[in-house]
């Protein structure tokens, strides 16, 4: 699927809200090329990061009493296993589905599309924890990272693939094109000391799993790093949208000019999130921030990324998701974003 990217506004997916409608709405009124449901972590424990995306997992424990999850990995795990892995082999979405109970943006947002019908929409955008973020942050009963465990492992990125088919058939009905971004900010710390025993290869192949979920439904698979990483291993995942934290680590793509200039050749987007979700974003102006994306850019070309292709395959989101920060900057992030996109719009489009 090709992508007319053209400055489009969108967003990492999480709000402090606790209305889902008022959360909806914002997202239609300020994201209407690329809307999405919204994540809500401040309704429930069951609406963050690796929670949301738990159901279906065998052996996965939500201990509400002390607000987390783990995966119970004592005794005989065979029968749980074979539940699971017989669902996934005969594609039984129902037990990969996100119920209510995990998001209440879901519902909301699918009663919005079917009944407003709102125009304008180009992509409709879903989400999904990648797995390697999701294997090194829930850990087993005692507290160790469940990436470790092979088993466990697998189950998580076949489950996080399922996860991603299972939104893109929801919502195929009511958009046809569609983008379902890969959430992994963990890749941040990849190459530290606490995480050396990780392998590259392995990250690269647990997210061109999903990856190669999300493009069997046809959707474009975005990934979404809010902090400095290697930037070819998406690249060699096979994403076609990197959304990248540009407003703190911009100069990070500055280190890869060819990789760049080929993904961008190829069609990839660079999806440049420039609005800060700091409180920086209440002393910046949105002028302000189309200079920073434009001397990025300038940047780009001097390394020999073309200009116009940077332009051309660009779209506009925050640096990170909203879901930790205040209700009313969280708002002021959504309409900056809007507004740096209508600017970069009127000047090159």
């Amino acid at each position: 699927m090709s992508f007319d990217a053209n400055f489009a506004a969108s967003a990492a997916g999480s709000f402090p809200h606790t209305d889902p409608k008022v959360a909806c709405e914002l997202v239609l009124s300020s994201f209407p090329e690329v809307p999405f449901w919204p994540q809500l972590p401040a309704i429930d424990l069951r609406e963050q990061m690796e929670i949301q995306y738990s159901e279906g997992l065998p052996c996965a424990v939500i201990d509400d009493a002390k607000g987390r999850m783990f995966f119970d990995t004592k005794g005989d795990v065979t029968g749980a296993f074979e539940v699971f892995y017989e669902s996934y082999l005969s594609e039984n979405f129902d037990t990969f589905g996100i119920s209510d109970e995990f998001s209440h943006g879901i519902a909301v947002m699918e009663k919005y599309l079917t009944t407003a019908k709102p125009k304008g929409i180009k992509y409709f955008k879903t989400q999904v924890t990648g797995p390697v973020s999701f294997a090194l942050s829930v850990t087993d009963e005692r507290k160790r990272a469940i990436y470790y465990n092979e088993m466990f492992r697998d189950a998580i990125v076949k489950g996080m693939a399922m996860k991603a088919r299972w939104q893109l058939r929801k919502f195929k009905s009511l958009c046809e094109k569609q983008i379902c971004v890969i959430d992994e900010p963990i890749l941040s710390a990849f190459g530290s000391s606490t995480y050396v025993s990780v392998r590259r290869e392995d990250v690269v192949a647990h997210i061109k799993e999903v990856v190669d979920a999300i493009h069997s439904e046809g959707g474009l698979a975005g990934i979404h790093c809010c902090g400095n990483t290697e930037w070819t291993i998406p690249i060699d995942a096979g994403v076609d949208i990197i959304n990248f934290d540009a407003y703190q680590y911009g100069e990070s793509i500055l280190l890869y000019p060819k990789r760049m200039q080929s993904f961008l050749e190829e069609g990839g987007v660079l999806s440049w999130g420039i609005v800060p979700t700091s409180a920086d974003v209440e002393a910046v102006s949105p002028a302000e921030l189309v200079i920073r994306f434009e001397k990025l850019a300038d940047a780009l070309a001097t390394r020999g990324v073309s200009r116009e292709l940077v332009l051309q395959n660009a779209m506009i989101t925050a640096s990170c998701g909203t879901g930790s920060v205040p209700v009313k900057r969280s708002e002021l992030i959504a309409r900056m974003t809007k507004e740096v996109s209508d600017r970069l719009k009127t000047r090159y489009l």
